[in-house]
């Protein structure tokens, strides 16, 4: 079935940067593409950015161009968002997911707590 696990989560000040990685277990995702999305309370799930199989393309939301970045190693099976210049309104849980080419997000992470204070 295959899992993903993140990971990196955690206080941080208002400014500073964090990277989170997202491990797959079990299989490989080599040939997903792989997204990150956020849940801040009371919030709907936002979707941030997502990078295709080989790592070179990648989109991100309006809302975090410019201070994130999303990377992955096929080797490590691993995705990573690369947050800067974090803002209190960053706060959220941050979820990795995966999905075949041209289909849907069908795998999740449990997602990692990330609260910036002010």
């Amino acid at each position: 079935q295959g899992q993903l696990v993140e990971s990196g989560g955690g206080l941080v000040q208002a400014g500073g940067s964090l990277t989170l990685s997202c491990a797959a277990t079990e299989r490989t995702f080599s040939n997903y593409i792989m997204a990150w999305f956020r849940q801040a309370p009371g919030k709907d799930r936002e979707f941030l950015g997502g990078i295709n199989w080989s790592g070179d393309r990648t989109s991100y939301a309006t809302s975090v161009k410019g201070r994130v970045t999303i990377s992955r190693d096929n080797a490590k099976n691993t995705v990573y968002l690369q947050m800067n210049s974090l803002k209190p309104e960053d706060t959220a849980v941050y979820y990795c997911a995966a999905a075949p080419p041209n289909g849907k997000y069908d795998y999740w992470g449990q997602g990692t707590q990330v609260t910036v204070s002010s």
